[in-house]
């Protein structure tokens, strides 16, 4: 008897417009101690079958037709009361974002031992002790420590691994885990996807794993169940569904995942229902003019730059001491060259990003833009115009509360480049030349899926014509097919534009596509910095070498 099974399912989502079906009859049985990988474009309906089966489906949507059975007892119907005592205690979950899985008032302490007493016949000394443990199980570093903190004091990584610890600490029969190590590098994703097959082998616990990264389930999954558009289209063991797919639509999506082996001049798009999307870099070309490059002459130096933040303690507030996120790093870019940055979460990539961007101050070093000295300009209002920022989370980063032509036309308004007219035909344009309507314009960042939330993203921050992008960690949200044409996008403008960029990444073969050179990071120290190629084929620093030996290898994917 299978542990997990869904038979039929269909969830739908009345609308103004008429019926949306989010997903449409599918079928999923997952067995005790099998990972069960769940792929597919983003709105495929992956999630939605996460929140049915947990009886977290946002209203107005409901389960029209189908039966969800746990150990052969349905539970599709249950109350909300039932509900509540089989979530956490039978079926836990992993949720893609950290910051809205964890309650910002609490410190990480009080919600695992909260999580642990709810479930668990335990003391609250007891299970103080198995919070520390859980937090040492998923590598957050000085347990006893930071059980005290709360989740704004701990980086993205570190936050995903905390909803990690919380999903397990109820010891649950099944986990469903919603894009679990999006936020991780790839140290601490293997590391976490090696505690997910070890509970399932050990203990027989059923996993759900529902993510974009292929890589992940060609390591890490048995079976493998590909959706589009609702629908499940394909199912089979992860071998054959990876090395010989047999719906045209898997097999497009497959030719999408970026090689850690071999370099592509452009990412195969999924053409599968012809919705490519392409970007319209002539388009902009001809309103934008190239920059030259000075190829003796690089645009960005950093040297020795230091970044300290204060560190308190949770149990002598009087007692403060300074931890350094950046320590003394010293780099050059190129005009028009692309370099990256990587390094496991915590280790100041994005502090460093930050800084650079002039968001946050130093405490030591120098930055020069184009032989300039802005490290402690009083007006940094040129710079900033030169310099833009794509971020993580598209989501977080444009105002709810604005319409997209507003937020995309904000950065050239206040830098007072365009107004009227002349600023709303930009606008357009912009929206236009990363695959969106001029109509679009009109709406507001919630009415649009994640990729199309970062490609407005990169439109506003085309709208002042930037001479420099920093891109921290622009497509790690999105499924292979989005991130193939964002990426695409970001070619386009270094190539035709020969805009230079900073490009922080924890995927390393999106690292080895995207990227001229790489600096390597480690608690704030840039430890090698070398030629894409050279450091993938032969790195020099053993923490380079243990990074790489990280990476997901594909093996069994079918190549383009």
């Amino acid at each position: 008897m299978a542990l997990l099974d869904i038979e039929n399912l269909t969830v739908k989502f009345p609308t103004r417009t008429g019926v949306f079906v989010a997903v449409d009859q599918a079928n999923l049985s997952i067995e005790p101690g099998q990972i069960h990988g769940l792929v597919g474009e983003s709105g495929a309906g992956k999630s939605t079958i996460g929140a049915a089966i947990m009886g977290l489906l946002e209203k107005p949507g409901y389960i029209s037709g189908g039966t969800i059975s746990l150990k052969g007892k349905s539970i599709s119907g249950l109350d909300k009361a039932s509900l509540q005592a089989l979530r956490g205690k039978q079926i836990s979950m992993i949720f893609q974002d950290p910051l809205t899985s964890l309650n910002p008032l609490l410190t990480v302490g009080d919600q695992l031992v909260e999580t642990i007493q709810a479930h668990l016949d335990l003391t609250s000394g007891q299970a103080q002790q198995r919070a520390i443990e859980y937090l040492e199980l998923v590598r957050i570093p000085e347990p006893e420590v930071r059980i005290d903190q709360f989740p704004h004091q701990f980086s993205g990584g570190m936050r995903q691994r905390i909803v990690i610890a919380l999903a397990l600490c109820s010891e649950p029969d099944v986990i469903i885990a919603d894009e679990p190590t999006t936020a991780l590098d790839v140290s601490i994703q293997a590391q976490i996807l090696s505690l997910i097959k070890e509970l399932a082998r050990d203990k027989q616990v059923g996993v759900i794993l529902i993510t974009h990264d292929m890589g992940v389930i060609a390591d890490t999954t048995d079976v493998v169940s590909v959706m589009y558009q609702g629908k499940v289209v394909e199912t089979g063991t992860t071998a054959q569904v990876l090395g010989e797919p047999n719906h045209a639509y898997t097999q497009s999506l497959i030719s999408a995942v970026p090689r850690p082996d071999e370099k592509m001049h452009r990412f195969p798009l999924v053409s599968y229902g012809g919705r490519s999307h392409e970007f319209n870099i002539e388009s902009l070309a001809t309103s934008w003019k190239k920059v030259d490059i000075d190829p003796e002459k690089p645009l960005f130096e950093v040297s020795n730059l230091t970044k300290r933040f204060l560190k308190k303690s949770a149990l002598l507030p009087s007692k403060q001491t300074f931890s350094t996120a950046v320590d003394g790093v010293s780099f050059n870019i190129q005009q028009g060259e692309v370099f990256g940055i990587v390094g496991e979460s915590g280790s100041g990539k994005s502090t460093l990003a930050r800084m650079i961007a002039g968001l946050y101050p130093t405490d030591g070093g120098h930055i020069v833009f184009d032989g300039q000295d802005i490290t402690n300009a009083k007006d940094l209002s040129d710079y900033r115009r030169q310099i833009q920022m794509i971020f993580q989370d598209p989501y977080s980063s444009l105002n709810p509360r604005m319409r997209i032509d507003a937020i995309i036309g904000e950065p050239a308004k206040h830098h007072k480049l365009l107004s009227g007219k002349a600023l709303q035909h930009r606008v357009d344009e912009l929206l236009e030349q990363v695959g969106l309507s001029a109509a679009a314009g009109k709406k507001y960042p919630h009415e649009f899926s994640g990729g199309q939330r970062q490609r407005i993203s990169i439109a506003r921050a085309l709208a002042t014509q930037p001479r420099f992008l920093i891109c921290d960690e622009p497509t790690s949200a999105l499924d292979v097919s989005i991130q193939a044409q964002i990426l695409n996008i970001l070619k386009d403008l270094q190539e035709h534009l020969n805009l230079t960029m900073l490009f922080i990444s924890h995927d390393l073969p999106v690292i080895r596509q995207m990227c001229d050179r790489v600096g390597v990071m480690q608690n704030g120290i840039m430890v090698e910095q070398r030629e894409t190629e050279a450091l993938f084929t032969n790195p020099q620093r053993a923490y380079t070498q243990e990074l790489l030996s990280f990476m997901p290898t594909l093996r069994g994917i079918k190549s383009a």
